[in-house]
């Protein structure tokens, strides 16, 4: 009996558990249906704001710093160099003394020319006596009136001569100006390419030393031909605006447009443009190479962050969010600047946009915005 009893309770137990295992499903999807439906899934993502602002117009390009004024000195008389006054690189002012050249031969030329002077004028005075002493015996009947004539044909033939001496010294003394050489206007002067004692004269090709004007200066730069027109306008309202920039700094000037070549050229289709800066810093450089931004006007417009743009086969699209759903909105982009999109259709401003996670996202995703990181 024991044994059959044992036999029993085995095949009981065997069937308890196969009656559990046949049934684990149903007693598991009543665990799941206790804890409810799934929630949807809720995307962080970073928002910003469609802004309308005053937004310019304008074309970037690289252009170069030219001087207004720059002069090669040379020597216009054959002597040696006395002295120089000026270090070489230094800022120089107009009127500064730059280089004095030997004279003496200058000085004993004019020397010369002014013992001639004086000894024609003596002359000159001596045949003008003469004509008043004969023009009195003429009237005593004392003289013939040959005698007369000589007299005032000898004063005549004086005066001429005194005014070719006159002329022969002033010419002296101009060339005696040409030994001092003085800067003709404010700029930075170059090394000097001669010393004391070197010899110069004006057939010399290299200069004794280059002037260039600091400020103002020159930005030159060539645009596309399509905003010539544009640019013509602005400059007739007074509103176009030159704004140069060192690469790899922040130091720029801010000018105007001061000339637009009168021919566009034909292989590139660009036009030369001429800013002028004030430079009073002496930011730019002559030969320096510069990116210059020229603005052209100022427009109320539409601006999103670049990133917020999304492209796709049908065009240019941004995530648009409200009430926590982000919307598909098909948007056309004008032009970009400094990390931002002109927005000219799609967006009218205030609206929120997706600028970061917009690879979870799909039309009508649930978002929660997030705090943006810093320098976004």
């Amino acid at each position: 009996m024991k044994k059959r009893n044992l036999i029993i309770l085995v095949a009981a137990l065997a069937v308890a558990a196969l009656t559990a295992y046949s049934t684990r499903a149903a007693w598991l999807g009543g665990g799941a249906t206790v804890q409810g439906p799934p929630r949807p899934r809720v995307v962080s993502v970073e928002l910003a704001k469609a802004e309308r602002k005053p937004v310019p117009v304008d074309v970037d390009s690289i252009g170069t710093v030219t001087p207004i004024s720059s002069v090669a000195l040379k020597s216009r008389v054959e002597t040696t160099i006395v002295s120089v006054h000026f270090e070489d690189g230094a800022k120089v002012n107009q009127g500064d003394l730059l280089f004095t050249l030997d004279a003496r031969q200058i000085d004993a030329q004019i020397e010369q020319a002014e013992g001639v002077l004086a000894r024609d004028r003596a002359q000159l005075e001596a045949a003008q006596r003469d004509v008043r002493r004969f023009g009195d015996l003429i009237g005593k009947g004392a003289t013939t009136q040959v005698n007369v004539d000589n007299a005032k044909t000898q004063a005549d033939i004086l005066a001429g001569t005194i005014k070719a001496d006159q002329s022969a010294l002033d010419n002296l003394k101009v060339q005696k100006s040409f030994t001092t050489i003085h800067a003709p206007f404010s700029g930075r002067i170059s090394a000097a390419n001669v010393k004391v004692g070197n010899f110069v004269r004006p057939a010399d090709t290299a200069p004794l030393a280059v002037i260039n004007q600091m400020a103002p200066v020159y930005v030159t730069f060539a645009i596309p031909q399509r905003v010539l027109v544009d640019l013509r306008e602005a400059m007739a309202a007074g509103g176009s605006k030159v704004t140069a920039t060192i690469p790899g700094h922040q130091r720029s000037e801010d000018g105007k447009v001061a000339m637009v070549e009168n021919t566009v050229d034909a292989t590139t289709g660009m036009v030369t443009v001429r800013g002028i800066m004030n430079n009073e810093n002496e930011t730019l450089w002559p030969g320096t190479l510069v990116n210059t931004r020229l603005i052209i006007r100022t427009e109320n417009s539409v601006v999103v962050p670049t990133v917020a743009v999304q492209r796709s086969q049908s065009g240019n699209f941004v995530f648009v969010v409200k009430d926590g759903v982000a919307k598909i909105r098909a948007v056309k982009i004008e032009r970009t600047l400094q990390g931002f999109s002109v927005i000219s259709e799609g967006l009218s401003g205030d609206e929120a946009v997706v600028v970061d996670g917009q690879l979870l996202l799909s039309d009508g995703s649930r978002v929660e915005p997030r705090a943006r990181k810093a320098g976004a």
